[in-house]
């Protein structure tokens, strides 16, 4: 075992299997559901970014590049400052949801360019302009344009013209779990010489303004290259730093003077660092102080063109006499070194390959992403911020329903600025990549949400922040499935108590589906907007005037996927336990009742060969909604594949299916999809062969579904066919939109109606895989239709697979289609290597779009990778 082997062992055994210290601090903090006390729940407004400053939080904190130990008691980040910046800078910038043309949207050039899950190694660059940082310029140009252009970014600005801006390179290297060396090198990348000021800031988390019994911790200076954190849950840790320009002391408290208007004596609050620096406020009563909750030693360097800085620090749990003892910075390199030999041991990419870079920036973003998220609803709803006052529009509007939620976890987020908290089914797809590198903690967050203190009592799953009570796919117990296969294949060894624990939760959730989601009785689902924001051509999960009900292809077909999931579980798991034999029996019904609704209740179009969802308006017969989009190639995500030597062991249940075949068909009832293998296993999915055979003659049609890039999520026919419908006197139109949504819907930052969506393409190409290791070479499609050219299923999955790799590939020029009309930026001397995890991308050009680093499911890159070298290291 490697170094990081052997780390990732050891917190194997641990509760949680999580390092004391990590990447925990949120990229923003502002803007949240948490910190919102309004009575209207208007969380954008109520804590803009221009209060972030002054303001503290109550439920978390952010920074930079920052760290914090998993309680989040004490952070460390970095602010920075280039002398003509109206603000310090200490967060990221970016534009609240009304600010922006489409949303929200982080409006900074930062990357994360390597992790390992010990977080014994990190690396980190941000990019910061020599003039000063453009915000109202990006505020106001976006506030200008429609929901028809694109949106104005960083690079339209012009400061980053001429290679006019600093590298800013934030390192962590740790001596052990709890001593981490930090190197912070600044290079000049352009061609005269500039000022830059660093601030290396240790602040405490402010719990003792909502907790009168919480001691206040301090941080204390003991000489003039260190200082001392005590807290009385964290204990000691003291930060070492080399020779500084100046020491600032202040606490992370709010300036009420500037919230309320109140005068008020106290000067040291949460900004006072930037009254110092920019506002030009007397240091000296922040130099004199000794002690306080936030602290930063102030370097102002002169770099000329080209020239590079480095700073060192140290954040131990111990005196060290000689903190910076001769050789301490060889720390750097032996952690590089172990975290490439940990890839090597756990990667199937070349060594220095261009796939490799992919695959380790995508794991790096993933680890970075890791947040602590602390939320207790009950008392978040009866509390006051001291700002507004308790009041009865918080206590009865968002999330009152969940006051059993009470969440203070490390999770892996969706996108720690865009997203920085944790969504159901987001975090299902995260847990997949991350199974390559850690799959105790991916078997520790799929657990974690099915947890009590967020599972609310009748089962249903919180959704995200915004609205817990909205519904996401059920998709959980898909990813426990393809998380344990995963870890089986690597050790040989399947882990069945996290099978058992996690199908126990599961079984209350998929109850809650049952009882909740199929009002009628007649195994046809709803849910909302399922995840798929403006997918329909109307809003799915706002309730239409008068007896309107809709039925819904993908609720559906979610559901007989879940179903079979569940049979897969109980399946393996009998292997072992026989008591769960029955369990699998009976998911294996309730596969049969929901394949029946989906083929023969009208979702199923036989002219156009697709499925669509139902609607039934006041008592009239049902109407499709006939839009050709992703909701109904959900049918193909339902397949399965049992192997003779599950049948041949549990003779209960070969015998209970057995009757119940010759049941349904003795009595002309419906009986899905149920092929025998020549190794005599058994293909069950959702819908027939030859419907099968009619969707991926759509889907792999590239005037339809086939970009050059990947599926997209609605069909390309409807450019010219725009799909309109007429309900109650209302006219919805949807069409093909391959970019930046045109909607209002869900904040109007996402787009389904066009783009091509990772996490959609990886369940079609691991379903068509499914289907292609089944059939072999019995079935081959023309892909793409009409081209002339033949693929047996797996070859199709492989094509697949290609085209959504190419967004991160370099093409002829050195330009990767993911950046757009921003290409040349990254083909600049130093950038090449430098890559961005869109959350989805533009359906005809490939170009990112969306929250820049979702590295959340997005990462799924990286296992499409793995398992196409695999393959063809096999071959």
């Amino acid at each position: 075992m490697n170094a990081e082997s052997q780390r990732l062992a050891v917190n194997a055994g641990k509760r949680v299997p999580l390092e004391q210290w990590g990447p925990y601090l949120s990229d923003r903090q502002w803007g949240s559901v948490r910190e919102d006390y309004s009575r209207h729940g208007n969380a954008w407004d109520y804590f803009p970014f221009d209060q972030s400053h002054f303001r503290a939080y109550r439920w978390g904190e952010d920074g930079i590049a920052g760290i914090s130990d998993f309680y989040q008691n004490l952070c460390f980040s970095l602010a920075v400052w280039n002398g003509k910046d109206k603000i310090l800078k200490e967060r990221l910038f970016g534009l609240g949801n009304h600010q922006g043309n489409h949303g929200e949207d982080v409006k900074e050039l930062y990357y994360h360019l390597d992790n390992i899950p010990s977080h014994y190694y990190m690396d980190f660059l941000y990019k910061y302009p020599h003039k000063a940082f453009p915000y109202e310029q990006l505020i106001t140009e976006n506030r200008k344009r429609s929901r028809t252009e694109p949106e104005y970014e960083i690079l339209d600005t012009g400061v980053f013209e001429n290679d006019e801006y600093f590298d800013v390179g934030i390192t962590y290297a740790k001596q052990n779990s709890k001593d981490m060396f930090i190197r912070i090198k600044v290079t000049n990348r352009g061609s005269v010489k500039a000022k830059i000021s660093l601030l290396p800031t240790l602040w405490f988390y402010n719990r003792w303004q909502y907790d009168p019994e919480h001691k206040v911790p301090v941080i204390t200076l003991r000489d003039t290259h260190s200082v001392r954190a005590q807290h009385a849950r964290l204990g000691s840790y003291y930060l070492y730093f080399q020779h500084a320009d100046d020491l600032l002391f202040t606490d992370n408290e709010t300036n009420m003077a500037r919230v309320t208007g109140v005068s008020n004596e106290n000067i040291f609050t949460k900004e006072a660092f930037h009254r110092v620096l920019i506002d030009g406020e007397d240091p000296k009563p922040f130099r004199k102080r000794k002690s306080g909750t936030k602290f930063s030693p102030v370097y102002n360097l002169d770099l000329r063109a080209g020239a590079s800085k480095t700073i060192y620090l140290r954040l131990s749990n111990k005196i060290v006499e000689y903190p910076f003892a001769p050789g301490f910075d060889n720390v750097f390199e032996i952690r590089k070194d172990e975290a490439d030999i940990f890839y090597d041991s756990v990667l199937s990419s070349g060594k220095g390959s261009e796939l490799r870079q992919i695959q380790r920036q995508a794991m790096a973003g993933l680890l970075w992403t890791k947040q602590y998220y602390h939320y207790d609803v009950e008392r978040w709803l009866n509390s006051s911020d001291g700002i507004t006052p308790v009041n009865t529009g918080k206590q009865n509007g968002r999330n009152h329903e969940w006051k059993h939620l009470k969440n203070q976890d490390v999770i892996s987020m969706p996108d720690k600025w865009e997203f920085p908290w944790y969504a159901a089914w987001d975090l299902a797809f995260q847990c997949i990549p991350m199974a390559l590198i850690d799959p105790c903690f991916a078997k520790n967050q799929l657990l974690l949400i099915m947890r009590e203190w967020y599972m609310k009592p009748d089962g249903q799953l919180p959704a995200y922040e915004w609205n817990f009570s909205d519904v996401n796919p059920p998709v959980q117990a898909w990813a426990a499935l393809q998380v344990y296969t995963i870890e089986k294949e690597r050790t040989g060894k399947g882990d069945i108590t996290f099978l058992k624990r996690i199908f126990q939760k599961l079984l209350i959730n998929f109850t809650w589906w049952i009882n909740r989601k199929d009002p009628n009785g007649n195994n046809m689902f709803e849910g909302g907007f399922l995840g798929l924001d403006n997918i329909g051509v109307f809003n799915r999960s706002s309730p239409l005037q008068g007896q309107v009900f809709l039925e819904q292809a993908d609720g559906t077909a979610w559901m007989g996927m879940y179903a079979l999931n569940m049979l897969d579980i109980a399946l393996e798991i009998a292997m072992k336990d026989e008591s769960f034999e029955d369990t699998a029996t009976k998911f294996f019904e309730q596969f049969v009742f929901i394949a029946e609704a989906l083929n023969e209740h009208g979702m199923w179009n036989e002219e156009d060969k697709f499925f669509y969802d139902m609607l039934a308006v006041d008592g009239n017969s049902p109407l499709q909604l006939k839009t050709q989009s992703v909701v109904g190639l959900t049918s193909m995500f339902a397949v399965s594949v049992i192997q003779k030597k599950v049948m041949d062991k549990l003779h209960d249940f070969k015998k209970r299916i057995s009757w119940f075949e010759n049941y349904r068909l003795k009595n002309k009832l419906f009986w899905p999809n149920e092929e025998h293998g020549s190794r005599n296993e058994v293909l069950l999915s959702l819908i027939p062969k030859e419907r099968l055979a009619h969707l991926l003659t759509r889907l792999l049609h590239e005037t339809e579904f086939l970009s050059p890039t990947g599926i997209r999520a609605l069909s390309k026919y409807h450019e010219k066919n725009p799909y309109t419908v007429h309900i109650n006197g209302v006219h919805y139109t949807i069409n093909y939109d391959p970019g930046d949504s045109t909607s209002d819907f869900f904040g109007g930052n996402s787009n389904w109606r066009g783009p091509v969506w990772i996490p959609m393409n990886y369940l079609i190409i691991r379903s068509i895989r499914r289907y292609g290791e089944f059939y072999g070479n019995q079935i081959r499609v023309e892909c793409p239709t009409g081209s002339g050219i033949f693929m047996t299923l797996e070859e199709v999955a492989d094509e697949l697979s290609r085209r959504l790799i190419k967004l991160f590939l370099k093409d002829k020029s050195g330009k990767r289609p993911l950046f757009g009309e921003y290409g040349e930026f990254y083909t600049r001397a130093g950038n090449e290597h430098l890559i961005l995890f869109f959350e989805y991308f533009h359906g005809d050009t490939g170009k990112g779009l969306g929250a820049s680093h979702q590295t959340g499911w997005t990462a799924l890159v990286a296992d499409l990778i793995e398992r196409l070298e695999v393959k063809e290291k096999v071959v």
